[in-house]
């Protein structure tokens, strides 16, 4: 029976490595556009989920002036649009496949679209690669959605009364006073979002983007070698991940050190 690895094909590899060096710095910026598109659509999601916009208010109010308890007219008073909205969202794409998701954008949005040609960095498709990041940007952003909503409820609501009471909207308080803190509570979930999508942005491959896995399906194309290019791609994403994890550990580790009395 032939061995499971043979060392001498990683030799046969070796020709392809600028192929891995692209790979790399693709999924890194792959990962990186899709974790900004990713928070502010998650943002807008959560505060959207928060919102209190009830256009049919007026329905839960009987004819007497008192607010309804029950009926129809009082479920349809606390209809909030928006809510249902963002929550219909999230739901949907945390409860299917991202590579679905990434083959009805490309296929489904993009296939309409006809997007410019041209390469990043003399070899990034452009057309590949933003439907991906588009893709992995609105998948990230459901789960960003629910870790932002509760960095901001976590903060306590009577600094938002002492907000609204030196004079500052709800604008202002939401910009000044709640996210500056809420963010410091959730940038170590984000930054685990960031080691997630390193590993998820591995399915873009499907639809040409040239991240490590193209790389590695080059390499087994051109030279019929399947576990070892496999096992250089596994390396280079653990090579990646955990340094970043352990980053991520220390400076949560410090921040939270900071916040003892």
């Amino acid at each position: 029976m032939d061995q499971f690895v043979k060392w001498s094909n990683f030799s046969k590899i070796v020709p392809y490595a600028e192929l891995f060096k692209e790979g790399i710095l693709v999924t890194v910026m792959l990962s990186l556009f899709t974790v900004m598109i990713g928070f502010c659509l998650a943002l807008v999601l959560a505060l959207m989920r928060m919102s209190n916009v009830r256009p049919f208010r007026a329905l839960g109010i009987d004819k007497n002036g008192h607010q309804r308890e029950s009926g129809a007219l009082a479920v349809i008073s606390r209809f909030n649009p928006l809510e249902f909205l963002a929550t219909a969202y999230v739901e949907i794409l945390r409860s299917t496949p991202v590579i679905v998701q990434v083959f009805i954008i490309y296929f489904g949005v993009f296939g309409v679209i006809d997007l410019p040609s041209f390469k990043l960095l003399g070899f990034i498709k452009f057309d590949r690669f933003f439907p991906g990041v588009v893709a992995l940007g609105m998948n990230s952003g459901a789960y960003l959605c629910e870790i932002i909503r509760a960095g901001i409820q976590s903060i306590d609501g009577g600094q938002t009364e002492a907000s609204r009471s030196l004079g500052l909207t709800q604008v202002q308080t939401l910009r000044y006073v709640v996210l500056p803190q809420a963010l410091k509570n959730i940038l170590p979930a984000i930054a685990n979002e960031f080691v997630v999508i390193i590993k998820e942005s591995a399915i873009t491959y499907t639809i040409g983007v040239q991240d490590i896995m193209s790389a590695v399906n080059a390499v087994k194309g051109a030279t019929f070698v399947i576990v070892e290019p496999l096992l250089v791609a596994t390396a280079v994403y653990f090579c990646l991940c955990f340094p970043t994890s352990k980053l991520i550990a220390y400076f949560e580790r410090r921040m939270s050190h900071g916040d003892k009395r």
